[in-house]
This record gives C-alpha cells, structure tokens and sequence, in this order.
C-alpha cells in the first residue's frame, strides 16, 4: 500500500490534542510550583502560558535535552520550533474544549502531570511534521514500485498533484531533484487514461511561470507525448495535456519551436476549426493562441512564422467569436488584437476572408444585450472594451492600406 497525505492528516490531528495536552500541562504545571490559580473562560491564558513554556524551554537548563526545545526543524517545510507548533495548534482550538481540558489536567498530581508530559513528549517526537520534500520523495518511491496497484499509483500522483501547487513554485525543482520529473514523465505511457491525465496536470502545475522546470521537462522530452495525448479521446485527459503544453511553452522559445517542429500550428487550428470539440478545450487552444503571438510581439527581431498569416487559421480564430460563451469570446478577442499587431497578417485577409468587420459589429449588438443582465453586466462592458480597442487597431491598420499610394 502507498502512504498517502491522508495517513499525515491524521498524524496532524492527533499532533494537535498532543499539543493542546501539553499547553494546559505546562499551564497547570507552573501552577502547581508557584502555588498559582490561572484560570480564564477564554483561550489568551493558555496563549500566553504555551508561549512562556517554550521561554522555559530556551533556558539553558531546560535546554539539556535539545528535542524538548524544537519539535521539528527542516527548510524544505515543517514547524521550525516547538512554539511554532504551540500556537499554531491553540489558534486552531476550541477555546471551550481548552477550558475543560485545562480543568481536567489541573487535578492532576504533580507525578501524574509529569508522566503525562514524558509520554507527550515520546509522542510527538514520533510525529514530527513531515516536510514538503519528504512528503513526495514518498510519493515518488511509490510510483517507482512497479507492484503498487492502481489505485495506490493514483494516490501518488494526487499528493504530487498537491504538493506542487505553491504559488512560489519552488515545489517544481525539488521535484526534479528528487527524480520525480522522469517519474511522473513515465506516467504519460500509462494505459489507464486517469493516470495519464494527473500526471500531464502535475507537469503543467510544475512548469507553469518556471523556466526551471520548463527546461528539464523539454528536456526530458515530454512535450511530444503532451501533445499526442491532446488528440486522446478522453476529454479530461486532452484538456490536461494541453494545459501542459501551454504552460511549458509560454514564454519559452526554445520549447515553441520544438511546439513548431511537432506541428502544434496544425494541432491548434485543428481545434479551433471544429465546433464539435469541447468548448474548454477550444478556449485553452486560443488562449494558447493568445501567448504565441504576445510571445512574438515581444520578440520583433524573430521572424513571423507563416502560420501567423495562414488565412485559415485567421478565419478559425475570428469565427470564435460567433459563440455564446463570454470566455471564449474574450479569448478570441485577445488573439485577433495580438495577430492585428503583427507585421506578416494581410489587414484585407482580416477583412474580406475572415469577415472581422462583421463578426466585430455582431459582438458588439451582442454584448449590448448582455449589459442588460445584471450578472452579466460587469464583464460584459469589459469585453466590450476589449472589442472596441480591437476595432480601433483593425481600423488603423486598414487606414495605413488605404492611404498607401497607388
């Protein structure tokens, strides 16, 4: 069997009785030597008492056993201190139950409270709070075991899944450091479609604003897979996979001509050219879209690739914006303002093929009506600002064809 979070969350709740315990135990046992009645009906005494314990603590005396002062200390995550884990487990209390659990430990004996305290302490020395990095060093080991069973291998992939989600991303390298980039890599060949899809997503959490961890996964040539499981029947797992490449390719160059040299320009136009695929994975599609041709605008000296002025990839792109779905409207709108931009589109492409006049003045009607939806209303004037800025810089760049002389 795999160990999973779900092991540690239990571990969690048990760590906070143990911590409570020994907050009211070290409240009542300060009592007991100063002869002292601390009571209170709220929980800021035993804030208080907690925090002079572990000032207790970092004395030199009650230093004599090291493990008494710091309960865990690890920089890849963790509590770093005991009153770390002390205030942590009070501000996440019940301050009822900390009265009665006060009250019931105050008629302790002084031996009784003693032994309760060595045995709290054993405890929770066999609880320390695992750190991000142990958490999926486990996980990997468990997907390197080639007998866990199904289900076990998609509990791993859910707590890599998990544990690469901080906004700070640096879960992403300490997943490669680990191995856990090939591993999750070798899920991509697996039979199950669930599998597949998890481990596409955990790669796309990973790659995502991190050119780290962008470079090792090309590297380690996962793209090409991503971009075979876009076509999968499955709908989940294409839509995963394309959030994977999206997020490995955005702003990165070295990995859009790889994108390029995959045939990722058909790939999208395939998508957008066709109603019937799902409409999430459609809006992914010009979304991504969007990021290649701000990629190119950022990089003027590049030269435009000639899909950016494929007539039907323009019409594909323009004909989004027929539909009813506000997001994909916005999405569209984005990648036409973008395309307009470029030096290589033809502005009378735009217009007499790709209908951009028209399709511009049927979202605007369209968007008018919304404003009358007081849900509606907020977003629908901002795509409304959206399609007129577009209509300003499709105007002007027929305005530059127009006045060229003859």
């Amino acid at each position: 069997m795999g160990r999973s979070l779900a092991s540690f969350a239990l571990w969690l709740m048990l760590l906070l009785s143990l911590l409570l315990g020994w907050a009211v135990m070290a409240s009542a046992d300060r009592a007991h030597d100063n002869g002292s009645n601390k009571t209170s009906s709220s929980g800021a005494l035993f804030w208080s008492t907690a925090k002079e314990e572990v000032d207790l603590l970092r004395n030199p005396q009650a230093q004599e056993d090291s493990t008494e002062a710091v309960a865990y200390d690890d920089s890849d995550g963790g509590f770093s201190s005991l009153e770390g884990m002390l205030q942590w487990a009070i501000g996440h209390s019940d301050p009822l139950k900390l009265k009665e659990t006060s009250e019931a430990v105050q008629r302790l004996s002084p031996s009784e409270l003693k032994k309760r305290q060595i045995e709290l302490k054993e405890l929770m020395e066999k609880l320390k709070t695992p750190s991000d990095a142990q958490l999926m060093q486990i996980a990997i080991d468990d997907l390197n075991n080639s007998s866990l069973s199904l289900e076990d291998r998609q509990r791993a992939l859910q707590e890599l899944l998990v544990l690469v989600e901080p906004i700070d991303n640096a879960n992403g390298r300490y997943l490669n450091k680990l191995g856990g980039l090939a591993v999750v890599i070798q899920e991509l060949n697996n039979p199950e479609p669930d599998i597949r899809m998890v481990a596409a997503w955990i790669l796309g959490k990973a790659s995502q604003n991190n050119p780290v961890v962008q470079r090792q996964v090309l590297e380690l040539g996962a793209l090409s897979k991503l971009m075979k499981m876009v076509k999968s029947s499955s709908v989940e797992e294409a839509i995963k996979a394309l959030y994977a490449v999206s997020a490995l390719i955005r702003s990165n160059l070295t990995g859009q001509e790889l994108f390029y040299a995959e045939a990722g320009d058909i790939m999208l136009q395939d998508i957008l050219s066709k109603s019937s695929i799902d409409i999430r994975l459609r809006r992914k599609a010009v979304s991504l879209v969007g990021d290649l041709t701000e990629c190119q605008l950022e990089n003027l000296d590049k030269a435009e690739l000639p899909f950016f002025s494929n007539r039907f990839f323009l019409k594909s792109v323009v004909d989004l914006m027929a539909s009813d779905d506000l997001d994909l409207q916005e999405k569209a709108l984005v990648a036409i303002k973008n395309l307009l931009q470029l030096r290589m589109p033809e502005p009378l492409v735009f217009k007499d093929f790709c209908g951009l006049d028209g399709a511009l003045e049927r979202t605007r009607r369209q968007l008018q009506n919304l404003m009358a939806d007081k849900y509606l209303k907020d977003y629908a004037m901002d795509v409304e600002s959206l399609r007129s800025e577009v209509e300003l810089i499709f105007h002007r760049k027929m305005g530059k064809v127009i006045r060229v002389p003859t």
